[in-house]
C-alpha cells in the first residue's frame, strides 16, 4: 500500500466519480490553449492525496504531490543510485559510524527562511520519536544522534554500521521540513524546499502547485503544476487526448495502449513496487503457519498476474532490489498444489475450511479489485471462504495503517536496498511491524546482519535467508512486479521516464519547443 522506499512509485487506478468538466484550476496543459496554456503542467492522478506531512505519508498519490513540494538530503540517480540532493554524498568514517553531510548553500524553504543544518536535525529527531509515529522511523533504527555543529554540516552518529542508512535518505518520507514552522500548519500548507510551491486545493478535484523560482537544482519548466483527480481510466485517456491533462501513470497495458495517439507518448518502464497479499499472523485466523501455507499453495500468481495486469509483468518472490532479488520459484508451493492446500489445512485442523476477511482498495491502483476477486475465487477451491471488502481510498489507507485487517490486497514500494523495503514491516521495532503482523528472532538478527556490512556478496546471502524466512512462513503471499505505463502529451518534453516511474525529474519538463 505505501509507496516504498524510493521516491513516488506510481500507479493509476478507479476513484469516485469527478466529471471533467467539473475539475477545478481553469485551463488545461500545454496542448488546452486558453488563458494560461503552456504555463501549467497537469499531471492526472486518480485518489485525493490527504496525506501532507512526508514522514506519516503512505499513498501512491501523497507521495506523488509531497516529491514536487519537498526536498530530501539526497536523491535517486537514473540508475536508482543515491547521488547529492540538499547535500553532498556524505564522508564515512572510516568505523562506518560516523557520517557527516556539507549541505548546498542557498537552498531556501518556500517561506523564504534559509534550509539549515537546524533544520535537518530538526526533522530526524522529529521522525526518531517515538510519539510521531513516522512511517520512516525504520530508517533511523540505527542512528545514535543528529548534530548540527554549523549551519552548513549535519553529523549523524550510528550506534552500529548500517549499509542501507543513505538509501533511506533519498525517500521523501524523510524530506527536509522547516524547525519553525508549526507540524500542524503543515497539514493544511506544506512548506518545502522542493521545485513547486503549494498553492491551492480543491478537495476531490485537484491541488495546484506554483513554481519555486529558487529551486536549488535550477528554475521548473513549468510556471505551475497541477495535480487533477479524474473519476476513472477512460476519463484520464480523453483528458490526454484532449489535451486537458498532459501526464498520467497507467499500470493496465491495454488502458495504456488507448491513450497512444499522435498527440500521446506511452513509454513502459518497470517497477520495483510489489504486489501482495498481506496476510496478518496477529489476526486469530491466521496465527497458525499452515492455514497461512494453505493460502500459499492455493494461489496460481500467474494466473494473478494475467487476470489483473493482462501478463503485464513477472511472478515475484519478496525481494525486488536487482542486486538481491528473490527467487520465485524458492518457496513451498513454487506452482499451484490444491491438494497440498488441502493438507496443511488439515494439519491445522481445519479439514472443513477456514474463513478469513480481504480488504481492498478502489482508488488506489486499477489491478486491486481484479486481484482481489481472483484470489478470492481460487482459495475457494482449496475450502478457503474470503470474505471482501471493497473500500474507497481513503478508508482503506485508515483500514490498512490501525492493522484492521486478516489479510488485504496491496501494492507496495520496492527498493534498491533490501533493508529500506522490509525492516519496517518485519523487524519487531518495525514502524509497520502492526501491520504486517508478523516478526521473529531470526528476522530480527538477519536485518541486523544485512546492514552490518556492505560486502555486497555476504549480503545476498543474508537477504536469501530473510526471503525465504518469508516464504517458509507464508508471512505474506507475493504475487507479481508489474509494468508502469509514462503517458506524456507531445507537447511536453523533458521528463525522463526513470525505473518505478518516479517523479524525481518532472521539474525538468517544459512546454515541447
Amino acid at each position: 500500500m505505501p509507496a516504498g522506499p524510493t521516491r513516488a512509485v506510481l500507479a493509476t487506478a478507479v476513484v469516485g466519480a469527478l466529471a471533467l468538466a467539473g475539475c477545478s484550476g481553469g485551463s488545461g496543459g500545454s496542448g488546452s490553449g486558453g488563458g494560461e496554456g503552456k504555463d501549467r503542467l497537469v499531471f492526472g492522478i486518480t485518489a485525493d492525496p490527504t496525506q501532507t506531512i512526508p514522514w506519516l505519508s503512505t499513498s501512491t498519490q501523497s507521495i506523488q504531490v509531497l516529491s514536487q513540494v519537498y526536498s530530501t538530503l539526497l536523491n535517486s540517480g537514473d540508475n536508482l543510485e543515491t547521488v547529492a540532493g540538499l547535500a553532498d554524498l556524505p564522508e564515512v568514517s572510516e568505523d562506518g559510524l560516523t557520517y557527516t553531510f556539507k549541505l548546498k548553500d542557498g537552498v531556501k524553504f518556500a517561506n523564504g527562511s534559509a534550509l539549515d543544518s537546524t533544520d535537518v536535525k530538526y526533522t530526524f529527531d522529529t521522525i526518531m520519536n517515538p510519539e510521531t509515529k513516522a512511517t520512516s522511523a525504520s530508517y533511523f533504527a540505527s542512528v545514535a544522534s543528529v548534530d548540527a555543529p554549523d549551519p552548513k554540516t549535519v553529523v549523524v552518529k550510528l550506534k552500529s554500521p548500517d549499509a542501507s542508512f543513505t538509501t533511506a535518505l533519498a525517500n521523501v518520507n524523510t524530506s527536509i521540513v522547516p524547525s519553525d514552522v508549526p507540524v500542524e500548519s503543515l497539514t493544511t500548507t506544506p512548506v518545502g524546499s522542493g521545485p513547486y510551491v503549494w498553492d491551492t486545493r480543491t478537495p476531490n478535484q485537484s491541488i495546484t502547485l506554483k513554481v519555486n523560482p529558487d529551486y536549488y537544482q535550477g528554475r521548473p519548466g513549468y510556471q505551475s503544476l497541477q495535480f487533477r483527480i479524474l473519476g476513472d481510466e477512460k476519463a484520464m485517456v480523453s483528458a490526454l487526448q484532449s489535451g486537458a491533462v498532459d501526464m498520467a501513470i497507467f499500470d493496465n497495458p491495454v488502458t495504456a495502449k488507448t491513450a497512444t495517439s499522435g498527440k500521446v507518448k506511452v513509454t513502459p518502464v518497470d517497477q520495483l513496487s510489489y504486489h501482495v497479499l498481506q496476510l496478518r499472523a496477529d489476526a486469530p485466523a491466521l496465527k497458525d503457519v499452515n492455514v497461512r501455507l494453505a493460502i500459499q499453495c492455493a494461489i496460481d500468481r500467474k494466473q494473478v498476474l494475467d487476470t489483473a495486469a493482462l501478463g503485464a509483468g513477472e511472478v515475484t518472490g519478496p525481494i525486488t532490489s536487482p542486486a538481491y532479488k528473490s527467487n520465485p520459484d524458492a518457496r513451498p508451493c513454487p506452482t499451484r498444489d490444491v491438494a497440498k492446500a488441502k493438507d496443511y489445512l488439515a494439519k491445522a485442523g481445519k479439514s472443513g475450511g477456514v474463513s478469513i476477511n480481504l480488504i481492498t482498495s478502489q482508488g488506489l491502483y486499477s489491478t486491486a479489485v481484479n486481484e482481489a476477486q481472483n484470489i478470492q475465487a481460487q482459495l475457494k477451491e482449496a475450502g478457503i471462504d474470503v470474505k471482501l471488502e471493497t473500500l474507497d481510498s481513503d478508508g482503506y489507507v485508515q483500514r490498512w495503517l490501525k492493522g484492521d485487517f486478516d489479510s488485504a490486497i496491496a501494492l507496495n514500494g520496492g527498493s534498491t536496498d533490501p533493508n529500506t523495503m522490509y525492516a519496517r514491516y518485519f523487524t519487531s521495532k518495525g514502524s509497520f511491524n502492526k501491520v504486517a503482523g508478523y516478526r521473529s528472532d531470526a528476522l530480527d538478527k538477519l536485518f541486523a546482519d544485512g546492514i552490518a556490512t556492505r560486502d555486497e556478496n555476504a549480503r545476498k546471502v543474508i537477504y536469501t535467508q530473510v526471503s525465504k524466512e518469508l516464504e517458509d512462513n507464508a508471512v505474506w503471499i507475493w504475487t507479481y512486479t508489474g509494468k508502469l505505463f509514462v503517458a506524456t502529451s507531445t507537447g511536453t518534453s523533458g521528463f525522463k521516464a526513470r525505473t518505478g516511474a518516479d517523479l524525481g525529474t518532472l521539474w525538468k519538463a517544459a512546454p515541447a519547443k
